[in-house]
């Protein structure tokens, strides 16, 4: 069996994703913490690689834009929250 580099891609990305969400069921990782939804982001966007670059499957690359969009979300919101409360009224 020989796999390509977006076969790995995938391969890699699920791994992230599954990992990520073992360490959140093992209270290890916290889901509004940066490296989840990192863990989250690349690993779905392994998945996409694999899916546009491989064999296509609409249902599955809707269910890793979705992920990977809501983990940019996360992360943005994150940011935002952080800076805000690091900003003291004058």
């Amino acid at each position: 069996m020989n796999l390509f580099w977006h076969d790995w891609a995938g391969l890699i990305g699920v791994t992230l994703v599954l990992i990520a969400f073992f360490l959140l069921q093992a209270h290890k990782l916290s889901g509004q913490g940066y490296p989840y939804q990192v863990m989250n982001l690349l690993g779905a966007f392994g998945i996409l690689l694999s899916l546009i670059f491989g064999t296509f499957n609409l249902s599955a690359f809707l269910q890793e834009m979705a992920w990977f969009l809501i983990s940019v979300y996360g992360i943005v919101r994150g940011v935002r929250l952080r800076r805000a409360a690091t900003v003291i009224p004058p």
